[in-house]
């Protein structure tokens, strides 16, 4: 739509409304903001923290603890319930405020044209139909059709992913255009980097794009993660395993043992405490937030705690390109001239690298001969480069940059240079003839006029003879991901101070091209490398051009061989279809923030656990949608931090591959958890079951077992929270999004476990009373029995993956030698502290007892570690194969 029907439509005038007008519009489309979501309810997240079925079950434990008077033991099981409650609801209190920080892109104030004068209001003021001005600085108040422009470029990485300011212009572009190529537009919340302009306003607050954005982020869901969902559904099957055990159990015991009802209810409870893991959630939460502490030491904030192990599970990383992949500082890379190609070395704006003759060419000779070109990319510049604290820092605009940190890569001095060579004037660039000219007095005192800009607007001032060529060159520099400038150079026959257009029409000397990149990290060409050996497929997302995409995607070796897809194709297949069509696409270019949720959304109903990179507000919903979204912490905005489950401090990719080492390190160690606490929860379990059926007295309380499965919880199951990653942690393939929590080592490992703790136990115990023993003393033993037998079992369960028994498995870490102390320390207080033998009605052991208590968790662990390394041999558990 061309200017003058934009404002017509909108009912509009370039002199702009008048304030009866502006007032109308404001009462019908109401303020330019977006609304903002209902705050949750505070009591609500937190009731939500409860939400589970092992939960539900450590209540309903607590609750018939509390009714048979067993008050400490209540105590104890709701003060595990509360603490877990309160970390989740602490660690969770900030996940909604990812559309505040959308909000904070709208500008605050804007200019305006009302009954004709210029006027400053405030941007919620402004009103479809208002004319605005902008000028370099300003933020983009509303969207708007641009109806005037001069050398106007506007920043949209936020919305679109490109890393050079867009051109803008007042002619009308084709209706079907990507959101990128709508260069008769300025959009919300975008940045005006160059020149002047005047629009109208075509939509305020939620209709605008980054209202659209804020709406997007609103619709998405809440995803589950692998650990929970797993978590959930074990707790689901055993809640209902045990409920239906104790029951059968309270029938056998009344009915066929003729015990009184409470006995058999106190029979029951000391079944229930024995088989719940109490400690199991308090544990995996502290795992996991231990996991955190390490991913903050290496620069990645988690803001929620599973996320952390959900990244153990990542088999597919979504990331952007801009800033992400690529440093978001252009470089000159290339320079093209008559007879030479020159590749220039080095990286981002520092003034570091080499220029080298390619073709086996004559460095010399080809470096003398860019001098001109060189020396024309510097003058026929605004920008400067100074270092600062962070590194070197671009004034202006960033190509610019790039070509003074080239002419300082090839020894010149740009303040020395621009003094000899005085400016006198200019024509700046405008998308409208896309080229900028400067006219200089050269050191002899000649007039000399430098151009540079697109090179077929350059290419046109020369005579069609000497174009020969120069368009396949540009052709193939841009099809290699570049962006190109052309370059020329004119002598005037007498100085002059003014420039004119018509000083260009003829006499121009075409100096070459210059082609520039925006270069990969260094360091993220090693972490997807990292990524790819450790099974995890990287697809990048964009909204740059597909050449530059796949040009930074076969750098950075994404793929054997990337494809691409753009978002025009993207839209011409079916969401049935899509999981399909992108399984093997490594690069997705020229996409919208819609194209992203519907790549991530694919990849997740085909099973993929999808991590998710990004900085710009274009990112924000996809990040959310993401089962661990990441964005980044310096270059990064604030909606994109808001919508991420962790962000990285240093915008490393690199931190990725650390997050995934840890995610699967605290997955390892959950694992570990889990292994050591279900067979001693196995074990106690069986205990009663056979007293029971069998009608021999209670080898352990009901208060004893919760005794020891809080010790033991909080010293040798919180101290796995600490083991470091095992060898090989990073070659193994991403587990499965359905995995089960047990996997069939470990099942095997709780059965056997759980017999071998029973048979421990009620050996220790019959021995005691075979010995003339009273039941307190034997009842003693047993819970020292199985202390001692954890203590064993722990360093056994250290190492999943390999033999345990090696001089660093038996050395242990400062944690495992605190923790092994602290249940030592606790159990002689239990055995022969008075008041402690009053509570739990225990009885000192004598050394004898002691010794073969300790003799016994000796033949437990030589008999595992037998045990898995005839497991490995025999190759029935594929988690045992090296």
């Amino acid at each position: 739509m061309e200017a003058e029907e934009a404002l017509a439509s909108l009912d509009s005038r370039r002199a702009g409304l008048d304030q009866e007008e502006a007032r109308q519009r404001r009462a019908r489309f109401g303020p330019n903001s977006l609304p903002p979501p209902p705050p949750p309810n505070p009591l609500f997240r937190l009731l939500a923290q409860f939400n589970s079925a092992l939960i539900y079950f450590l209540l309903a434990a607590a609750a018939a603890a509390l009714m048979l008077g067993h008050l400490v033991d209540a105590a104890v099981v709701l003060f595990v319930v509360l603490i877990n409650a309160l970390v989740g609801f602490a660690q969770e209190g900030k996940a909604e405020r990812a559309l505040g920080a959308i909000r904070d892109l709208i500008a605050p104030h804007a200019t305006v044209l009302r009954d004709g004068a210029r006027q400053t209001v405030a941007a919620s003021d402004v009103v479809p139909g208002d004319v605005v001005l902008l000028e370099a600085g300003d933020r983009v108040p509303a969207d708007m059709r641009i109806v005037r422009a001069r050398g106007l470029t506007i920043d949209e990485a936020l919305l679109t992913g490109e890393s050079v300011a867009a051109d803008k212009h007042e002619a009308a572009v084709a209706a079907e255009s990507s959101l990128g190529e709508h260069r008769s537009m300025a959009f919300s919340g975008t940045l005006v980097a160059a020149g002047q302009a005047t629009g109208v306003v075509t939509a305020t607050g939620s209709r605008t794009q980054i209202g659209h954005i804020s709406g997007l982020v609103q619709s998405v869901e809440k995803v589950t993660t692998p650990l929970l969902r797993q978590i959930n559904s074990f707790a689901r099957r055993f809640t209902a395993l045990v409920l239906v055990g104790a029951a059968l159990l309270f029938i056998f015991a009344v009915l066929i043992r003729d015990y009184d009802w409470s006995d058999a209810l106190i029979a029951v409870v000391a079944l229930a405490v024995g088989a719940i893991p109490e400690g199991l959630p308090a544990v995996i939460t502290i795992t996991l937030a231990i996991g955190v502490q390490r991913m903050a030491a290496r620069k990645a904030v988690i803001r929620k705690l599973p996320a952390v192990e959900t990244l153990g599970a990542t088999s597919v990383i979504c990331t952007d390109k801009t800033g992400t992949l690529t440093r978001n500082e252009m470089t000159a890379r290339r320079i093209v001239i008559a007879g030479h190609e020159i590749r220039v070395s080095g990286s981002g704006y520092v003034p570091e690298g080499a220029l080298t003759a390619e073709n086996d060419d004559d460095d010399t000779a080809a470096i003398a001969t860019a001098s001109p070109i060189i020396r024309a990319a510097l003058l026929c510049n605004d920008a400067r480069l100074r270092q600062g604290e962070a590194g070197w820092i671009v004034e202006g605009d960033p190509m610019e940059g790039a070509l003074v940190a080239l002419a300082m890569k090839a020894g010149l001095n740009p303040d020395h240079v621009r003094d000899e060579w005085l400016r006198l004037d200019e024509i700046p660039f405008d998308a409208m003839h896309r080229f900028m000219a400067t006219l200089h007095r050269a050191p002899d005192g000649g007039g000399v006029i430098m151009i540079k800009g697109a090179p077929e607007a350059l290419l046109d001032m020369i005579p069609a003879g000497d174009r020969s060529g120069w368009a396949a060159r540009a052709a193939m520099a841009a099809a290699a991901g570049e962006r190109v400038l052309g370059f020329g150079m004119k002598q005037l026959a007498a100085p002059q101070n003014d420039l004119s257009f018509d000083d260009l029409g003829k006499g121009v000397e075409f100096l070459g091209l210059i082609g520039f990149i925006d270069p990969p990290r260094e360091e993220a060409l090693t972490a997807i490398a990292q990524c790819r050996s450790a099974g995890i497929a990287v697809k990048m997302i964009t909204g740059d051009h597909v050449a530059t995409a796949l040009a930074i995607a076969r750098q950075l070796d994404l793929a054997d061989d990337p494809q691409a897809m753009t978002g025009a194709e993207l839209d011409a297949i079916s969401d049935d279809d899509l999981a399909t069509a992108i399984a093997d696409i490594s690069v997705f270019a020229r996409t919208s923030p819609e194209h992203k949720l519907r790549i991530i959304r694919a990849l997740q109903t085909s099973g993929a656990i999808v991590a998710m990179t990004g900085d710009g507000v274009n990112d924000a919903p996809a990040l959310k949608q993401a089962d661990v979204g990441t964005a980044m912490g310096l270059k990064g905005t604030e909606a994109a931090r808001e919508a991420a489950h962790m962000v990285l401090l240093d915008d490393n990719f690199a931190s990725i591959v650390a997050a995934v080492q840890e995610g699967r390190t605290v997955h390892d160690n959950i694992r570990k958890v889990i292994a050591l606490t279900l067979p001693t929860d196995g074990g106690e379990m069986l205990v009663i079951v056979l007293a029971i059926l069998l009608d021999f007295a209670l080898p352990m309380t009901a208060t004893q077992i919760l005794w020891i499965n809080l010790v033991t919880a909080v010293t040798l199951g919180l101290v796995l929270a600490f083991e470091p990653a095992e060898p090989g942690v990073m070659c193994r393939p991403p587990r499965a999004a359905d995995a089960p929590l047990l996997s069939p080592f470990l099942l095997w490992r709780v059965v056997l476990l759980s017999l071998l703790f029973t048979a421990m136990s009620l050996g220790v115990f019959f021995h005691a009373l075979d010995s003339g023993r009273g039941i307190e003393t034997a009842r003693t033993m047993v819970v020292n029995m199985v202390a001692v037998a954890e203590i064993f079992y722990m360093f056994s369960v250290r190492y999943l993956h390999m033999r345990s028994l090696t001089w660093r498995g038996a050395l242990g870490t400062p944690a495992v030698l605190w923790a092994v102390g602290g249940v030592v320390a606790s159990q002689l207080v239990f055995t022969y502290a008075p008041f402690m033998n009053d509570i739990f009605e225990t009885r000192p052991l004598d050394v004898q007892d002691g010794l073969l208590i300790i003799g016994i968790g000796v033949v437990l662990l030589l008999f595992l570690e037998m045990e898995k390394l005839l497991m490995r041999r025999l190759g029935w558990f594929a988690e045992l194969k090296p």
